[in-house]
């Protein structure tokens, strides 16, 4: 593998790794929120239903409620929600109202009115913060809400008919609570915090030895392709010369035709998977030097434009003046003589083959761009050709020959030059552009 797969591929483990244990560590916060946050609503909850039964006043024990009237509404407001009610049981938590300090601690204010709708009495007894008329202001503006119990700033309201006629708003001040919901979303988002730079020098420290199979697997198969390669070169060469020996002896037929035709395949496809194990290989930089990309780009153009011609084609060359690189001569050729080739073999009957070289505004990127006529290509995913030995139906043709190798190969030696090969396809013309 080069440089640069290994760093992609590390890059990737890193980033699938970081991203999996952000999205596990905020599961796992998000489920401790929303579950203290049930709770803390069902305890919130159970208070204002206690003080309402009460009619907005506390008695001075929980005890006091001694009725089966009562009872039952106690019954009633500690099964209010199965899940909280769960929940609390689960973690043994019990509600407030039942604790004797809850009517020192508790802070609440209470208005009730009569069934027209009157103001019949404001108690703001357990409260300094809020007046008789910021009470009723309260009062009268969450009766205006579509839900009779919910939050209100820092406040939980509830409104409710009363036993005695008319209707009761209970403001239950939970300041305290919301603060401690809020200290805990900030504490998970830094715990979080914390966490993803300590796994990201944890992760990244180990990548490098997690991914090394894959690395020792890329290797292997380098080195099997190298060692097959050249083991092949040898019973093919005794073939190929004693189909020869029986041609020169008058015992040529079409089987012997035949069976040159697919020697001469085999010979070209081993010589292919060489180049392909060749181009992913680190290159001396010492030895590149300043090439004329301009020239290379032209002179191989034009030696396809007999091949674009016999084949009914047409072949439009752009190619911008003075373009230099500093590279290896064979690597920019060989470059492209496999797009060319590649547009020419593929393109649609008597379509049109475009090359062009150029360079941005500030020559610090140079682009050979290579297109064809491909009328069908819509809905293609063009990420797949430059995988080893993909041909696509198309391609399964008897009079287009290949071994789905040679954009594999130019984008190893790309990646040579740290560059980039892309494709994309738009109304009928798909193009490879090589970024240097």
């Amino acid at each position: 593998m080069s440089e640069k797969s290994i760093r992609a591929l590390k890059n990737k483990f890193i980033i699938t790794a970081m991203v999996s244990f952000f999205i596990v560590m905020s599961f796992i916060a998000g489920c401790i929120y929303v579950i203290n946050s049930l709770m803390t609503r069902g305890q919130i909850k159970d208070n204002i239903m206690y003080i309402v039964e009460n009619d907005g006043i506390l008695p001075m024990q929980y005890e006091s409620i001694e009725s089966d009237d009562a009872n039952d509404n106690k019954d009633t407001i500690d099964n209010n929600n199965d899940l909280v009610y769960q929940l609390e049981k689960l973690f043994g938590v019990d509600s407030d109202y039942k604790s004797d300090e809850f009517y020192y601690s508790t802070r609440y204010f209470a208005v009730t009115y009569t069934e027209d709708g009157d103001v019949e009495k404001v108690i703001t007894s357990h409260t300094a913060a809020v007046e008789a008329d910021q009470a009723v202001t309260y009062a009268n503006t969450v009766m205006k809400r579509w839900f009779k119990f919910g939050s209100y700033d820092d406040y939980y309201y509830m409104v409710a008919p009363r036993d005695a006629g008319g209707t009761i708003v209970v403001v239950l001040d939970c300041s305290t609570q919301v603060a401690i919901n809020r200290r805990l979303v900030l504490l998970a988002c830094i715990l979080i915090g914390f966490g993803m730079v300590i796994s990201a020098v944890v992760i990244k420290s180990w990548a490098g030895k997690i991914i090394q199979p894959e690395i020792k697997n890329a290797e292997l198969q380098k080195s099997f392709i190298t060692n097959a390669s050249h083991e092949l070169k040898t019973p093919l060469a005794v073939i190929k010369a004693n189909t020869e020996m029986l041609e020169i002896m008058g015992v040529e037929n079409e089987w012997t035709k035949s069976t040159m035709r697919q020697v001469d395949r085999l010979t070209g496809l081993i010589q292919n998977l060489v180049l392909v194990t060749r181009a992913s290989e680190k290159d001396s930089k010492e030895d590149r030097v300043e090439t004329d990309f301009s020239a290379i780009v032209t002179d191989t153009a034009k030696s396809f434009e007999a091949v674009a011609i016999s084949d009914e084609k047409t072949m439009e060359l752009s190619i911008a003046s003075d373009v230099k690189l500093l590279a290896h001569e064979g690597d920019i050729r060989q470059i492209t003589t496999l797009l060319i080739d590649n547009a020419i073999k593929y393109c649609d009957p008597k379509g049109k083959v475009t090359v062009g070289l150029g360079s941005d505004k500030k020559h610090k990127h140079i682009y050979l761009r290579v297109s064809n006529s491909y009328e069908s290509g819509a809905g293609i995913d063009y990420h797949r050709f430059f995988d080893r030995f993909y041909r696509g139906d198309e391609a399964h043709n008897i009079d287009k020959e290949g071994y789905g190798v040679g954009l594999s190969i130019a984008q190893g030696l790309m990646e040579r030059y740290h560059g980039d090969i892309k494709v994309n396809w738009r109304d009928g013309i798909i193009t490879f552009t090589c970024i240097f």
